[in-house]
């Protein structure tokens, strides 16, 4: 299917933001730290109906300095940080070996908030990332033990019969080993929460963290 440019900008003028009720933010309210307002949000988001909450933007640099980004899943959040996985041998994992800090961004279009956190990631060891795949689902072993990822693929018929051999080994073995597979976890130094409003007075409370490990919260303009 073949779209003109006068049907792409049509259509692209033709949108309309944050024409519901929104939510709106206290951020004297706020607490001293981000965590316990990142899973307010979270939990909130997916009560008001945001599909996929836990999808989650990640920037991460290669040894050039070209940033790079790609959507993957929130797998936790607690006092270490914000947990994700992927193979250490992929794209991302690579640039997260050479360059240890990335960056997240959450976009819940449903209340018209996101969530920018920025910080150092730590590789989690083998049991951890072991363990990760554990409380997964078949069809995410079966993603793991199929590998190679980022790799150049020579024909879609490869992937089936790769992936085919993983389902059933997964199937199989649940505890089959993926070595690759890493568990990581951002320590935040940086984390911004933003709430739209129609008027375009939105609102931005950062949390930074200060060379002694405290946080302070500094309100931004939009």
């Amino acid at each position: 299917m073949t779209i003109g440019s006068d049907d792409f900008h049509a259509t692209l003028h033709s949108l309309r933001v944050w024409d519901s009720p929104l939510p709106g933010f206290d951020t004297g309210a706020a607490p001293a730290e981000p965590l316990p307002l990142f899973r307010a949000w979270f939990v909130h988001a997916a009560r008001a109906g945001q599909l996929e909450p836990h999808t989650m933007s990640l920037a991460t640099v290669d040894a050039a300095g070209r940033p790079d980004v790609r959507t993957l899943m929130l797998h936790d959040a607690d006092a270490r940080g914000w947990h994700f996985a992927s193979h250490a041998t992929s794209t991302k994992g690579v640039q997260l070996a050479g360059q240890p800090r990335a960056a997240l961004g959450f976009y819940w279009p449903t209340v018209a908030r996101q969530v920018r956190i920025r910080g150092r990631v730590i590789a989690c060891g083998p049991e951890e990332s072991r363990a990760d795949l554990a409380v997964r689902s078949r069809g995410a072993l079966a993603a793991a033990l199929t590998g190679h990822q980022s790799e150049v693929l020579e024909s879609a018929e490869d992937l089936v019969r790769a992936s085919e051999r993983a389902w059933e080994r997964a199937g199989a073995e649940p505890d089959a080993p993926a070595p690759t597979w890493t568990r990581y976890v951002l320590d935040a130094d940086e984390v911004e929460f933003f709430q739209g409003d129609p008027t375009r007075r939105h609102t931005r409370l950062r949390y930074r963290r200060t060379a002694e490990g405290s946080w302070v919260r500094e309100l931004l303009w939009p």
